[in-house]
């Protein structure tokens, strides 16, 4: 099991959030908690989930992905997925994620 690590930044109306490491049911909960104590306080119109250093998701982070998107839309806001790799993002398109959720490949983006 990888330790897994969560950085939410706020830059101008956009909330950045990075995660690093695996998400799975072990790393899910501690990812989730700090996500959501960034959304309820700064209330972002735009919250950017940035998975670039993500190596593994299991289901445990498409649920966390999704809760996420319930969350930022509670407080008037959109979630993007960010700069995914080819593994997460074959992931997310077999979830039928992309066809809720924006997923924006240009690592840029993140930035």
């Amino acid at each position: 099991m990888e330790i897994a690590s969560v950085k939410c930044t706020m830059k101008k109306e956009a909330l950045l959030i990075d995660i690093e490491g695996d998400i799975d049911h072990h790393t899910a909960k501690y990812i989730r908690g700090e996500i959501d104590k960034a959304i309820f306080y700064y209330r972002p119109k735009i919250a950017l989930l940035n998975v670039g250093s993500v190596d593994f998701m299991d289901s445990s982070g498409l649920g966390l992905i999704l809760g996420r998107y319930t969350s930022v839309r509670e407080v008037g806001g959109i979630l993007k997925i960010v700069n995914p790799s080819k593994d997460i993002e074959k992931i997310l398109a077999l979830a039928g994620i992309e066809r809720l959720i924006p997923v924006i490949k240009s690592p840029s983006i993140a930035n």
